[in-house]
């Protein structure tokens, strides 16, 4: 039986699976699987994060927790091909996850409201792998993750040869749902060419 190809989208800081799930499932193309991992740490305030900031935790550093979601992630995440996408936190660990064994299978990114916190890994990487596709989303008013560091990301991929659809928006740390159609039809695209 052949596997089944998944869209795994990661929540951001404080969110949950079960609140990322809904989405998920409506931008997935329709002979896809969908996964929604539950982040690695339970957020102090509510739901769950793959990382937690220094003052609200005194046990692990986050550039290692970083590490640690990516490697659970790697070892959880189903069989077959993927794309991998994530709102804010969650972005940032789907362009992580470039850097695990599971880089082959990845076929196209989805990064939402995000920025790159691993600049020079994440470069590193895209030297010695294939081009793929990315769908990057990002609001002009962002007051959590600023609309420059989106940029930047967006960049770092452009400046290694990937494609990268970019939609911008007027609003703030949001998925503008106006462009939804968009989404859908980026991600259908990375299905058929993966």
């Amino acid at each position: 039986m052949a596997a089944v190809n998944h869209l795994a989208m990661l929540h951001g800081m404080t969110g949950t699976s079960a609140k990322m799930r809904p989405l998920a499932e409506s931008l997935a193309p329709g002979n896809w699987g969908v996964v929604c991992p539950e982040g690695t740490y339970v957020h102090p305030k509510s739901g769950r994060a793959w990382w937690v900031r220094d003052d609200l935790t005194e046990t692990v550093a986050p550039t290692d927790q970083i590490l640690m979601s990516m490697k659970s992630l790697e070892q959880s995440l189903p069989e077959g091909k993927l794309i991998v996408g994530g709102f804010s936190q969650g972005g940032a660990i789907a362009s992580a996850m470039l850097e695990t064994s599971i880089e082959e299978r990845i076929v196209g990114l989805v990064l939402l409201a995000t920025m790159s916190v691993r600049d020079e890994q994440l470069r590193g990487i895209l030297r010695t792998i294939r081009p793929r596709s990315v769908v990057w989303m990002h609001g002009e008013r962002d007051h959590i993750v600023n609309i420059a560091d989106g940029m930047k990301l967006a960049s770092i991929f452009e400046d290694a040869g990937w494609d990268v659809i970019r939609l911008r928006h007027e609003k703030g740390h949001m998925i503008d749902l106006s462009q939804k159609d968009s989404l859908v039809d980026a991600i259908r695209i990375m299905s058929e060419d993966g």
